[in-house]
């Protein structure tokens, strides 16, 4: 990569993505890896790589710690037989001559910036317990003292989700989890090829995010905001895992949405787009089958409004339709100018068999169609009027919205083409049944206005009451 683009960053933006860049160049396949666990890096979370062995996991651990100036990296594998002095430091000879009971923690898990442990959850309690402490609150019980860690991020990788409660606590504390699999039978050819390439290049030093950068990236955080739509949905989303029984804890949430605004702000944005959502299933579900869920709700109600949903719309439309149905079949008793009902001739033969000529007989016509007044046709048409704005005032929304997605696909630097490309493909469906919809209650306005009508002099009739729209929830 040309050096000159270190020089050429003029915004937080674009150095983080000459950053990702760098994280990504020869790993195949990995991009979501990389880019999530560089975003919860900077937001000060931890992210846990699930999959196999053999799948870059421990190499994207290693770049990343490049991004930042002077980190200190640790990384570690653990197995059952694993001791704290492993992780923490060998404790110190000369500290218990003193009675002290203290560890040389420097070049260790306490003393790193960016730490990777492969096969986490293999390591015992007493190991788990204070990796609770130094990961929630970076910082070191050493003794009686307690020592201040400079640790921004730890990558745990694992092959399977724990299942006993010190290691789900354990688990809890890694924001974002992160499948990993091996590459497709399509990357497969670009693997062999990059397998004999030149070894990866580190970022420049001038590219690399220091404390300061840091505090300021963090300070522009602070201030993103979070719009009611967003919140919206988070709830709503809390309320649908919930129903599953996969509660997610008050924690994970209130670091999702610092997440949500660290992930704004590398943007240069100053509030949380209704897109940055897309984020969510690697924040609150805890492996790849619940998470596509996840994903599978989100796609269905980022950008739609709830309000002008096809189904409640089609409700509506329907029920226009019905009512409409319901007054071209509708009869009236029909009454000649003397007041008495009207006789007429009516052929029945061909539909009773009626061999001796009596279905022609003079028999008395008791209805007729009902006829309608000027009143009530327009009271009806400007009831199907309003729906007909309505619709077309919620397909320009629409279209604002994939608009907005469009641009933020073209700047975003974590979201992920695939979700995204459902997100359209769902925006584009719905736009389509609404402009299925437009047309339907454009025909029966249509309708309403060829009801059969009154002579001028006999319309005394009210306006109608509005057609009744059953309330139902949406599916």
């Amino acid at each position: 990569m040309d050096q000159s683009l270190a020089h050429d960053s003029n915004s937080t933006r674009d150095r983080l993505s000459h950053l990702l860049s760098y994280l990504e160049s020869g790993l195949i396949e990995r991009r979501r890896a990389v880019r999530l666990t560089l975003l919860a890096a900077l937001a000060g979370e931890h992210s846990l790589l699930i999959g196999p062995p053999g799948t870059a996991k421990s190499e994207l651990a290693r770049r990343l710690h490049t991004v930042f100036a002077n980190a200190r990296y640790f990384e570690r594998l653990l197995t059952r037989f694993s001791v704290p002095e492993e992780l923490f430091g060998p404790l110190s000879i000369k500290a218990l001559e003193e009675d002290r009971y203290e560890r040389h923690t420097a070049g260790f898990l306490p003393d790193a910036s960016i730490a990777f442990i492969d096969e986490v959850f293999k390591a015992n309690s007493a190991i788990l317990n204070a990796l609770l402490t130094l990961l929630n609150e970076r910082e070191f019980d050493n003794g009686a003292g307690r020592e201040q860690c400079p640790l921004i991020s730890v990558v745990g990788a694992t092959n399977e989700v724990p299942e006993d409660e010190v290691a789900e606590a354990f688990f809890d504390r890694f924001l974002l989890r992160v499948p990993v699999e091996p590459v497709s039978r399509d990357g497969f050819a670009q693997l062999l090829d990059t397998a004999h390439k030149a070894d990866w290049t580190a970022p420049p030093a001038a590219l690399r995010l220091d404390a300061d950068a840091l505090t300021a990236l963090t300070r522009q955080a602070a201030a993103v905001t979070l719009p009611h739509a967003a919140s919206t949905i988070l709830a709503e989303l809390r309320e649908h895992l919930a129903s599953l029984q996969a509660c997610v804890s008050d924690r994970r949430w209130v670091k999702t949405v610092w997440l949500l605004r660290m992930a704004a702000a590398c943007e240069g944005r100053t509030a949380v787009a209704l897109w940055d959502l897309l984020l969510l299933p690697w924040c609150t579900a805890p492996d790849a089958a619940r998470q596509a869920a996840v994903g599978t709700w989100l796609q269905t109600r980022i950008g739609v409004n709830a309000r002008f949903s096809p189904p409640r719309l089609t409700r509506v439309v329907e029920a226009f339709e019905a009512q409409l149905d319901t007054e071209l079949k509708a009869n009236d008793l029909d009454y000649d100018a003397s007041g008495r009902l009207r006789f007429s001739a009516t052929e029945l033969a061909d539909e009773v068999g009626d061999a001796k000529g009596g279905a022609g007989a003079l028999r008395m016509r008791y209805s007729r169609q009902r006829r309608y007044g000027a009143r009530h046709i327009a009271a009806r048409t400007a009831q199907i009027d309003d729906l007909i704005r309505r619709i077309a005032g919620y397909a320009e929304e629409l279209a604002a919205q994939r608009q907005n997605l469009a641009l933020y696909r073209s700047t975003s630097l974590w979201l992920e083409s695939e979700l995204a490309d459902r997100v359209d493909a769902n925006l584009t469906a719905v736009a389509e049944a609404l402009s299925g919809l437009h047309q339907r209650a454009a025909a029966t306005r249509e309708g309403f206005t060829r009801l059969p009508r009154l002579p001028e002099g006999e319309d005394h009739g009210t306006a109608p009451e509005p057609v009744a729209v059953p309330l139902q929830h949406d599916a």
